[in-house]
């Protein structure tokens, strides 16, 4: 354990940025243990098996672990009866682990206030589940607890953000964000990209066995199937250019996106589900253009896709606007509509995109950056706590799935 440091994160149950960057936590400090609501070790990144985690008791229902959602109503509960042991807490939070209680001095990273108290209806999004009667009763419970329980949960949110000593934010908008939910001025730290493309690859199971990338690639979307990522939307633009789409993630949108992919010629639509980082590096290096149309805390697939030399197509909203640099990395579209993500499309499929610009662009934004800030932020903390101050932190190499900066076999690799 770094020594006083201790660590916090939602809940280890999903693959998304939010995840990454709790295990670039995990690295700053390594031996740190890391507190979280849920852990399920299928549903995240199996990097977090090496990291010390102390779930809660929630983690004992199974089905909470698959489904963290269903816990919404007891998670601000379960992490107040969660003490943590520590000096400075470091809490990766999208709306619980900034609770944690216990340590002397509390650092929050985040990612977001939480869309659920804030941004509600883009959370659960306007469309019904279109999936079987289970993904009809999780939404619906969803939405009663959350019509119930939110004034109180707002309540619980503000007040645990006002417990904490510093805030840090990923983006521009979060800082915003942070602003209005809480009136605490955060600074920006903006993560790095995190998947290193000098790994391992592997062409994804659930693409056709022939399925080689065809000739001057296809279009690639990473997100969760939720609707407020509007990869329906991208759905429909491939189909309304022509061109293949590959789209990474899964979730409740998943049933209702297979019927507008069935619209399009056979293959021409492959939702490849969850893949793990292998799968993930083979389909980055063979895409032509990633196309990013949610609404987005923090831009990180864009940085995902310059590390392997592939430009995007992205909303000009969010967090895209930190990561996305029109002309050097990508382009913009403005409306949310199939037409103008076609459109975008299609002007980056037409533009001669510079390779070494691109590169400088990710490099900029490296693990080493943003590794040192967070040691130091912690590190201020320190002399405020009574008793020996803490030594510091030595740097550590990138655990796998990490990122800083080199180049391979003449593609940009974030080391």
């Amino acid at each position: 354990m770094t020594d006083g440091v201790v660590l916090a994160h939602d809940y280890a149950t999903q693959r998304g940025g939010a995840e990454r960057v709790a295990l670039l936590l995990a690295q700053a400090f390594p031996g740190s243990p890391m507190y979280t609501t849920l852990y399920d070790a299928g549903g995240t990144f199996p990097e977090f098996a090496d990291v010390p985690l102390r779930p809660g008791p929630l983690d004992r229902v199974r089905a909470l672990r698959r489904h963290h959602r269903l816990a919404l109503p007891a998670l601000a509960a379960a992490v107040d009866r969660q003490r943590v042991e520590g000096d400075v807490l470091l809490a990766s939070s999208t709306g619980w682990a900034h609770g944690y209680r216990g340590a002397r001095r509390t650092v929050v990273y985040c990612h977001a206030p939480a869309r659920w108290l804030y941004q509600a209806e883009r959370y659960l999004g306007a469309h019904a589940p279109a999936g079987g009667a289970a993904d009809r009763l999780r939404a619906a419970a969803a939405r009663a607890a959350l019509g119930a329980l939110a004034p109180r949960l707002r309540d619980w949110d503000r007040r645990a953000a006002r417990r904490a000593d510093v805030y840090l934010a990923n983006s521009t908008v979060t800082r915003d964000a942070v602003v209005a939910a809480y009136g605490i001025d955060a600074e920006v730290l903006p993560p790095p990209p995190a998947l290193a493309p000098d790994g391992p690859e592997r062409r994804p199971r659930a693409l056709p066995a022939a399925d080689g990338g065809e000739p001057g690639g296809y279009l690639l979307c990473v997100a969760r199937l939720l609707p407020y990522k509007n990869v329906d939307v991208v759905v429909r633009a491939a189909l309304e250019t022509g061109h293949r789409l590959v789209v990474v993630g899964d979730g409740p949108d998943r049933a209702r996106l297979a019927g507008i992919a069935a619209r399009g010629r056979p293959g021409q639509v492959v939702l490849a589900g969850r893949v793990d980082d292998a799968e993930l590096r083979w389909l980055y290096r063979r895409a032509a253009l990633l196309v990013a149309a949610s609404y987005e805390d923090y831009g990180l697939t864009p940085l995902e896709a310059g590390a392997f030399g592939v430009p995007v197509a992205a909303l000009r909203a969010g967090g895209y606007l930190d990561t996305v640099v029109p002309g050097v990395n990508g382009v913009y579209f403005d409306a949310v509509t199939p037409a103008s993500v076609a459109r975008a499309i299609d002007e980056a499929r037409a533009t001669r995109w510079d390779d070494g610009a691109i590169d400088a662009h990710v490099q900029r934004l490296g693990v080493p950056r943003f590794l040192d800030r967070l040691r130091q932020v912690v590190l201020d903390q320190r002399p405020l706590v009574p008793g020996p101050a803490v030594q510091a932190v030595p740097a550590v190499p990138a655990v796998v799935g990490m990122a800083g900066a080199t180049r391979t076999a003449g593609k940009v690799a974030v080391r």
